[in-house]
């Protein structure tokens, strides 16, 4: 625990270096407003910013790239609550309950519980990751294939059973967003699969479109379909701050979606969007209020900007302790790394211990800066709901188009996002769920890599996946979830049945 402490004293000694202060400042402020901007994610962010950090040293560049990774999961709560469009694809559980509460007038206490829970957890999973990094990821590099698709196969089912609907309504739109994930090049083969003729669709369905249609556009179709405008909500200034009752509704979601977080962030794939979906189910079926989720729940904004954060960190574990990227975010920042000379992996802490201890003591420092940041602005962005709907929604369809357009430059994107928002429109009247579309369209790929691969290691026998015992653990668990819903569904025909036969008694005396 001395090392520790004296390996921090050093990292704080580089961290607060005024050049290192400075760029984790910029990174905070660029990746907050890559958050805000609908479609511009970190992935994007980052991107475009890697080439202005080559003048750089590399302590400088990682730190910055790092404020821009974890400033977009705080920033992509704003539009998600103000105007149910999530900033990025990390906060489209956040948009569910963060607009409802807007629209009951709690908009500010809604941006404020997300500031609060993102720096909770930010700065928890950074302890976290300066102590369990080495560990953790040797249990993350065990998860070959099989146990990958056993795990994403059980998140489906682990999602569909916590949802408060009907689990088959909630596979259903999951299976809708596995097959939209599968337009595009065969990973494997190199095919195109369902583009028709546009070529545009070869990189398949991008998450950005898919999201702000079904959310955004839905929204603003099912706004201008009413028969009477919402009332503009003009908020008092003590309405700003979330009351005591909704500061204890908050701490056991934050608490939860930190830990959460954390532990799926450190596995392969999409981890901050992952993350945020697992942990809103996850409240809404501990929840003694369950039918609140949807209507404002305190616990469906605090859960899921919690774990999104806390899987920032989480995916910097086997980034950095054995340089294996799990997903598309940190394998960017590892080829910035290596662009800079530094080699990633098991020897980084040994070999360049300021760089490593540098990089953690920033995030504790970035995380106190975005919470400075954000707070004070909460009463700028309410200041939004002020403007009448017959002047912001035609903004915020022109804001959603141009933000999706910068994403690739595709008009072809446009147009998925115009198409999902009639859908999403479509399917919010049917009394579907549209998130677990979202979710199908993240892990499609991810699923079916998978399973080509763990077929392709056993010759194509299926068997490969009862022979691995996690992978076999995990679809057990997902078999179980299956059966325990089907046990639940048939109880309650019987229940209903027994009812109907006693009000027919009761009718026949």
């Amino acid at each position: 625990m001395l090392d520790v402490l004296q390996n921090l004293a050093l990292g704080f000694s580089v961290a607060l270096s005024p050049p290192v202060l400075f760029y984790a400042f910029v990174g905070c402020v660029i990746g907050t407003l890559v958050g805000v901007l609908p479609g511009v994610g970190p992935l994007a962010g980052i991107s475009l910013l890697l080439p202005a950090t080559f003048g750089m040293d590399a302590t400088r560049a990682i730190v910055m790239l790092a404020g821009i990774y974890y400033g977009a999961m705080y920033g992509g709560s704003t539009t998600s609550i103000l105007m149910r469009i999530p900033g990025e694809a990390a906060s489209v559980m956040t948009c569910i309950d963060g607009y409802a509460m807007a629209r009951r007038g709690r908009a500010g206490a809604a941006l404020a519980i997300a500031a609060v829970g993102s720096y909770i957890a930010g700065t928890a999973s950074v302890v976290a990751l300066m102590v369990m990094a080495p560990p953790l990821a040797r249990v993350a590099l065990r998860f070959g294939p099989p146990e990958q698709l056993a795990l994403l196969l059980l998140g489906l089912l682990v999602l569909a059973y916590m949802s408060s609907g009907s689990m088959l309504k909630a596979l259903a739109m999951a299976a809708l967003g596995l097959l939209l994930g599968t337009i595009g090049i065969d990973q494997m083969t190199g095919y195109m699969r369902y583009v028709y003729g546009v070529v545009e669709l070869g990189d398949g369905l991008g998450v950005v479109p898919v999201a702000v249609g079904l959310f955004g556009v839905a929204e603003i179709l099912a706004t201008a379909g009413a028969p009477t405008p919402p009332a503009v909500i003009k908020p008092r200034l003590r309405e700003l701050l979330p009351t005591r009752d909704e500061w204890r509704q908050s701490t056991w979601p934050i608490a939860r979606g930190t830990v959460l977080g954390f532990l799926v962030g450190i596995l392969p794939g999409s981890a901050h969007i992952i993350a945020s979906f697992v942990s809103y189910a996850v409240e809404k079926r501990v929840s003694r209020q369950p039918q609140d989720f949807g209507h404002g729940a305190v616990a469906g904004v605090a859960g899921p900007e919690s774990a999104n954060n806390s899987a920032t960190s989480g995916a910097f574990v086997p980034m950095l302790a054995l340089g294996v990227p799990s997903g598309p975010i940190p394998a960017v920042m590892l080829a910035a790394l290596m662009v800079h000379g530094v080699a990633p992996g098991p020897l980084l802490i040994q070999n360049q211990p300021a760089l490593f201890w540098g990089f953690i003591a920033s995030m504790y420092v970035g995380n106190v800066m975005l919470l400075i940041l954000n707070l004070p602005l909460v009463g700028v962005f309410v200041n939004i709901l002020r403007v009448p709907y017959p002047y912001l929604y035609p903004a915020v369809l022109v804001f959603s188009i141009l933000g999706v357009y910068a994403v690739n430059g595709s008009v072809v994107d446009v147009w998925i996002m115009l198409i999902m928002g009639v859908l999403g429109y479509v399917l919010r009247k049917l009394d579907f769920e549209t998130a677990p579309i979202v979710l199908g369209v993240v892990l499609a790929p991810l699923i079916e890599l998978s399973l080509r691969q763990s077929l392709a290691m056993s010759d194509g026998r299926y068997a490969i996946f009862v022979e691995h015992r996690i992978a076999a653990a995990l679809l057990a668990a997902g078999l179980g979830l299956v059966l325990l819903n089907l046990y639940t569904f048939a109880r309650r025909g019987l229940d209903w049945r027994s009812r109907m036969a006693l009000a027919e008694k009761g009718e026949s005396s």
